[in-house]
């Protein structure tokens, strides 16, 4: 579907069901190169680990991103300690990290927990 149709808020023909998520997406280290390669759209990640008290500090202000910045970015969480190759590509040093993907690309990132206003911000940095 191309970008600019993602705008309208696309649902499911049958069910109804909203095709975008309004809320953040885990992935797996599987499904990592193939969501940030393959969406048109831009993709938010929360590079994060369960034991980090930053990382579950912040991720209600992520949660509250996703569902302000559906349908014109889509959020996502990486759990670095189920994809440390991942983390070692990107050279992610300290959670929680934030990167900003446009079609594969990094456009920028973010390291620290921040609040929803600035994850916002960050998203819309294109």
């Amino acid at each position: 579907m191309p970008e600019s149709k993602f705008t309208d808020k696309p649902i499911c023909g049958k069910c109804k069901a909203s095709l975008l998520p309004n809320h953040p997406v885990d992935l797996s280290a599987d499904l990592f190169a193939k969501f940030i390669t393959r969406t048109e759209l831009p993709m938010l990640v929360d590079f994060w680990a369960p034991w980090c008290g930053p990382c579950r500090m912040m991720a209600p202000a992520f949660a509250k991103a996703a569902e302000e910045l559906s349908p014109e970015v889509i959020l996502a969480k990486l759990n670095t300690e189920d994809a440390p190759q991942i983390s070692s590509q990107y050279g992610i040093s300290g959670i929680p990290t934030m990167i900003l993907f446009q079609a594969g690309n990094e456009i920028t990132r973010q390291s620290g927990a921040v609040d929803t206003q600035q994850i916002v911000a960050l998203a819309r940095q294109r």
